[in-house]
């Protein structure tokens, strides 16, 4: 899948959340959840030709957290 996103915002991420766009290569898009690995991240993306542009990638916070943990199974 082709991944885009802006190199400066991607080095900004990099600083301040230890986190790469990069990553988003290993995110499940199959069920629109996050792959878990130690902690639930949240990952904001529209839809290109070919595959996405991250907006955004970051630990999800509390409330999201909670939100994730209450809902329904998906598959």
């Amino acid at each position: 899948m082709k991944i885009e996103f802006d190199v400066f915002k991607n080095e900004r991420n990099i600083h301040q959340r230890s986190l790469q766009f990069e990553r988003v290569a290993d995110f499940d898009f199959n069920t629109a959840i996050v792959q878990q690995d130690i902690r639930l991240h949240v990952l904001c993306f529209t839809p290109i030709d070919g595959g996405i542009r991250v907006i955004s990638f970051r630990k999800a916070n509390p409330r999201e957290i909670r939100s994730y943990e209450q809902a329904p199974p998906t598959h």
